[in-house]
């Protein structure tokens, strides 16, 4: 076997500079811990002119990342493009085809496209790695594909994107609404192209169907999943779930039982006092939640040019030693495709309703909930110098498909002036 890993890096935007930055300062500990040295071929982006602050003189250049991925010079090619299809689909498959390694960082096409990248390279005996696809420099792929590998997962939880979580942070700490905050984050540069792939819940739910994957043994499964993003969420509602002793953050929550397989990216209200709520800024945490091992916290920076490119050498290194697992912890053949439901799990909510400010209006939403077999565990009506009334209730535990019932019902009554907002209290 050859003492070098030549690889070839497709994207140089800010992960790709720190990938070759790692390369260049550290090489001397990457070939101490990989057993031989890793040396960059070539590389390819859309401009070859561009300042990335790396020094890209000694590696050969490729306008079109399809070519570099069939390079026979390569052992390893890099994908760090982004986009579930396009060119980063494209010059995946082309590498798999041509029986290269593949290590990904693009969480958008994995979850759309996982499960036929998956038989494809194990087809052809290649890896495909994603560390860096989920969580930035956590690594919760490894974690879920080795260390837990002998749990049955029962439960997945987490906060996923970091702009989400920094956008209701500054939300909570400044008392602004929400789209004072969201112009803040889009300024610093905080927000993809396209917002609501974050503020959507859109990014953090292609990472939980990933994670579900491996802890289920289940086909990924982006179609299937609950997303809801924070768009709605106001700076009354944060106030209000501080006062009852909560914060409310973006979270995604996976588990399967006997009747199908539950994913819901949605803000929820988490305790004050629990580790989830302690998180601030753009930091990441993913709870896992096993038979044997009882919970893990894993905690980190969720992105950014350094944890991810970090994630990224991580496989590298796997792939110079010689490791070679499933894709997806278990051969891709073999992942079942089950059904999405929604959670039958019994939760207390959180609604807040704008209701017209005209007699008996209140006893038409208590009626709603109790026609559900919904109680009330606490309401508070806001004072309030317009028609509209606002109205926060708590509920005792119950299943969101009879929420949803009673939601409906007050819909139909016109009671409410705009849709309600209902979040669910998580138990962490």
């Amino acid at each position: 076997m050859s003492d070098t890993i030549k690889i070839g890096i497709a994207g140089l935007g800010t992960v790709g500079a720190g990938l070759i930055k790692i390369i260049q300062k550290n090489s001397k500990i990457l070939t101490a811990r990989a057993g031989k040295s890793i040396e960059i071929i070539a590389v390819s982006a859309l401009s070859k002119s561009k300042d990335r602050g790396v020094d890209l003189s000694a590696y050969e250049w490729e306008n079109d990342p399809v070519n570099l991925a069939k390079r026979d010079d390569i052992d390893v090619f890099v994908e760090l493009i982004g986009g579930e299809d396009g060119h980063a689909k494209q010059a995946t498959e082309a590498a798999i085809k041509h029986g290269k390694h593949v290590v990904t960082a693009n969480k958008a096409m994995l979850a759309m496209y996982g499960q036929e990248l998956a038989i494809s390279a194990e087809s052809n005996n290649v890896n495909l790695r994603f560390e860096a696809a989920v969580a930035g420099g956590i690594p919760v792929i490894k974690a879920l594909t080795e260390s837990l590998a002998g749990n049955n997962i029962t439960r997945i939880m987490g906060v996923m994107n970091g702009t989400c979580n920094y956008i209701l942070t500054r939300m909570e700490d400044t008392g602004l609404p929400y789209e004072e905050i969201f112009e803040e984050a889009n300024q610093l540069g905080f927000l993809e192209a396209d917002p609501n792939l974050d503020v959507g819940g859109i990014d953090a739910a292609h990472k939980l169907v990933l994670l579900s994957s491996i802890a289920y043994g289940t086909q990924v499964d982006f179609e299937g999943a609950v997303l809801e993003g924070i768009g709605r969420i106001s700076i009354e509602d944060i106030r209000a779930a501080s006062e009852m002793g909560y914060r409310i953050k973006l979270l995604g929550v996976s588990t399967m039982n006997g009747l199908g397989l539950s994913q819901t990216m949605r803000p929820c209200l988490v305790p004050a006092s629990s580790p989830l709520a302690q998180l601030d800024g753009g930091t990441n945490m993913i709870i896992i939640e096993g038979d044997s091992v009882g919970q893990i916290v894993l905690r980190g920076a969720g992105a950014g040019a350094g944890p991810t490119a970090s994630a990224v050498i991580a496989d590298i290194l796997d792939i110079a030693r010689g490791f070679n697992i499933p894709v997806f912890g278990q051969p891709a053949k073999t992942l079942k495709k089950v059904s999405p439901i929604n959670t039958t799990a019994e939760n207390s909510f959180y609604i807040r309703l704008n209701l017209k400010d005209v007699a008996g209006i209140l006893a038409k939403v208590s009626a709603a909930l109790a026609n559900a077999g919904i109680s009330i565990d606490r309401i508070r009506q806001e004072g309030h110098e317009t028609d509209a009334a606002p109205v926060i209730i708590v509920t005792h535990p119950t299943e969101r498909d009879l929420l949803n019932k009673a939601i409906a019902e007050i819909e139909a009554t016109s009671a409410a002036i705009d849709p309600p907002v209902v979040l669910r209290i998580e138990t962490v």
